[in-house]
């Protein structure tokens, strides 16, 4: 029996899970950089280090990423449709499902910030719960652009 948090993962297009184990969409939050050399980047050229992410890591970068919030899909179902009102902000989210992974940076702010905001007064409690913890995170990224977020859909 499936209760409102848990998905049945038959019922998730393109969702597979192993024996036991919840379909999950987890974002995790870039939180520090590791650079072969310290003088390979300067102090005050933050965008080249972002830059450097968006081109590869064959500079010597590594992404240090820690897990910033996470749901079932049954939740990130229903954050989706909260979201349907901002086409932008559902295409940008919706393509969790679709490839399994995406990154939101600086780009986005703008488009999900707003639809954030005008979906969290008629959210369901666990919806404007990671809602919320959406918003803290594009907060963070909007003070610092260097940062950004990875979600990957779990199964």
């Amino acid at each position: 029996m499936n209760t409102p948090t848990q998905a049945d993962p038959g019922s998730i297009p393109g969702l597979r899970a192993g024996r036991d184990v919840a379909p999950e969409v987890v974002f995790y939050q870039l939180n520090a950089k590791m650079l072969e050399r310290k003088e390979d980047i300067p102090e005050d050229a933050k965008q080249v280090v972002y830059y450097s992410l968006a081109i590869g890591h064959h500079i010597g970068v590594f992404d240090c990423f820690k897990p910033a919030f996470r749901c079932t899909t049954a939740v990130f179902d229903r954050v989706l449709d909260a979201l349907k009102d901002s086409e932008e902000a559902h295409r940008k989210l919706s393509g969790l499902l679709r490839f399994g992974e995406i990154t939101v940076d600086s780009s986005h702010i703008r488009p999900l910030m707003m639809a954030v905001e005008a979906a969290l007064p008629t959210a369901p409690p666990d919806v404007a719960a990671w809602l919320d913890r959406l918003r803290t995170a594009l907060d963070a990224i909007r003070r610092e652009p260097a940062i950004y977020l990875m979600g990957r859909r779990l199964s």
